[in-house]
């Protein structure tokens, strides 16, 4: 497994829109997640769902505010 990066949110708003990379909020809370939900990005309910979807190259940002 990768180590996980910090990555600046121009670094990651960059990725998202260019379909580099998937913005999750990781607050399992849906609720919670709802309000700090930044555009582009997918719940962690949403993000578990798609799980076995996801290529293991596919770069994964996840976020909480």
């Amino acid at each position: 497994m990768a180590e996980a990066k910090r990555v600046k949110p121009e670094e990651a708003r960059r990725k998202v829109q260019a379909g580099e990379a998937l913005l999750v909020c990781a607050y399992d809370d849906e609720e919670k997640c709802e309000r700090a939900r930044l555009e582009g990005a997918m719940t962690f309910g949403e993000f578990s769902t798609k799980l076995p979807e996801i290529g293991k190259e596919r770069e994964i940002i996840f976020y909480c505010k």
